[in-house]
């Protein structure tokens, strides 16, 4: 099992920054691909960003792209989110995932590949 924490959710404004970040333990954190997920109210969960274990490899959702980034710290068991020039339609409900994605589209984010999931931190982004 692999227990996911995350924190550094709240109200930010258009233009702003936010680091979201999210506290793995259980197994052990580097041998998972971590993901962010987001989910806005009345849609579908989405897709935002994805690091590989050693942390070298990356994907990132085109609605995202050039604006938030994803690193991790194995040492700290920690994965982090830096979103920057928020706008309104970052607001959601962010959740962090592990897993061991298999196929050659982990960049993707495929919601399926990961087993484990945190509770979420509500980041709300005001115009």
């Amino acid at each position: 099992q692999v227990q996911l924490v995350e924190s550094g959710g709240g109200l930010g404004q258009t233009g702003g920054s936010l680091r979201l970040s999210c506290a793995a333990s259980g197994r052990t954190f580097s041998d998972y691909t971590m993901g962010w997920f987001r989910q806005a109210p009345g849609k579908e969960r989405e897709f935002v960003a994805v690091i590989r274990p050693s942390g070298s490899l990356m994907g990132i959702a085109d609605s995202v792209k050039g604006r938030f980034t994803i690193s991790r710290d194995n040492a700290a068991n920690t994965v982090y989110l830096q979103m920057n020039s928020l706008k309104p339609e970052d607001t959601a409900v962010y959740y962090c995932a592990a897993g061991q994605p298999l196929t050659s589209s982990w960049y993707k984010g495929y919601a399926y590949e990961y087993n484990y999931w945190g509770q979420g931190t509500q980041v709300t982004v005001s115009s």
